[in-house]
Formats: C-alpha cells, structure tokens, sequence
C-alpha cells in the first residue's frame, strides 16, 4: 500500500542552522532513504522550494485568485513529499518515525487514493493514445 508523507518544516529554524548543521541533516535523511529503499519502501520524493516562491490559487466570486505564498500563516510549512511503500498505516508510521526529519519538522502520512489515482491513469492512458493518433 502506497503513503504520501508530506515533510513540514519552519525555514527560519532551518536557516539559523549552520551550513555543516544543514549538511549534516541533509546527510543523516538521505541515509535513511536509502534504509528505506533496501526495505522496498522508498517509492519516490520530491523537495520543494522555499514558501517565498510559492502561489496559492482560490476560485472566489467566479474568479481564479492568486496569492503569494502558501494558502496559511504558519511557522511550518510543506517542504517536500516523500512516496512510501507499507504494509498499512501503522507500517507507515513505524518506518517514518525513525526519519531524521522528524527532528525537524512533523510529517503527515496519508493513504494513496487508487481508485483515484485508476480514474487519473486511465486518463493519461487515454490522452496519450489520442495524442498519438494525431
């Protein structure tokens, strides 16, 4: 079963870290990645951008709305995702509570939506084989 971990953390703690401190973590994350893909439970990840080079859209009055930043004012804020494979969520939070990034920064652990996910393939499957055509 397939869990979504979204890694937050506050920018202005990371930023009061030296760069040997930065590294450090960085080091001590990626090691335990790699635990989790000898496991077979590191399916993929992505880090992202500061907040700073973030936008927010909102449909409001029949309009698209764009804001700078992230949706909320918070002192934490959505660093990046990583994509675990588990047995169920108690797996999931078994294998993530021993992250190095913990120590930084909650993570929340949320189930794959499938059937979803089928509906969004089945799409794709059929746009390409369109665009192919063409």
């Amino acid at each position: 079963m397939k869990f979504i971990c979204l890694g937050y953390f506050d920018e202005n703690q990371w930023d009061r870290l030296s760069e040997a401190e930065q590294s450090t973590m960085m080091e001590d994350c990626f090691a335990y990645d790699d635990e989790l893909r000898r496991g077979g439970h590191f399916v993929g990840g992505e880090a992202l951008q500061s907040v700073k080079n973030a936008a927010t859209l909102r449909y409001q009055n029949g309009q698209v709305m764009v804001t700078d930043g992230p949706y909320a004012e918070t002192k934490e804020y959505l660093g990046g995702i990583l994509i675990l494979e588990a047995r169920d969520l108690n797996h999931a939070i078994q294998l993530m509570s021993q992250h190095p990034g913990v120590r930084n920064g909650p993570f929340e652990i949320r189930p794959v939506d499938e059937d979803m996910n089928a509906l969004v393939a089945e799409r794709e499957k059929s746009f390409q084989a369109a665009k192919a055509m063409i």
